[in-house]
């Protein structure tokens, strides 16, 4: 699950840790992997970034004339 890496300064890591054990989190990466999707979630919408999704961005780009 945790295979890539992303690097914090120590003080955002400090906050991370603080939040996810306020929040119950098993572990800080834990808690920063579920704000992450949350955000991912948010800013493209349900689903993003899986192949079903792709096909639907395809097809309303098609549909506004960016892509043929």
């Amino acid at each position: 699950m945790f295979g890539k890496r992303i690097t914090l300064d120590d003080e955002l890591y400090e906050k991370v840790k603080k939040c996810a054990e306020a929040a119950g989190y098993s572990s800080p990466e834990e808690f920063a992997a579920q704000v992450l999707e949350k955000e991912i979630e948010r800013i493209l919408g349900p689903g993003a970034g899986n192949q079903e999704s792709d096909e639907i961005i395809k097809k309303r780009l098609q549909g506004l004339g960016y892509i043929e």
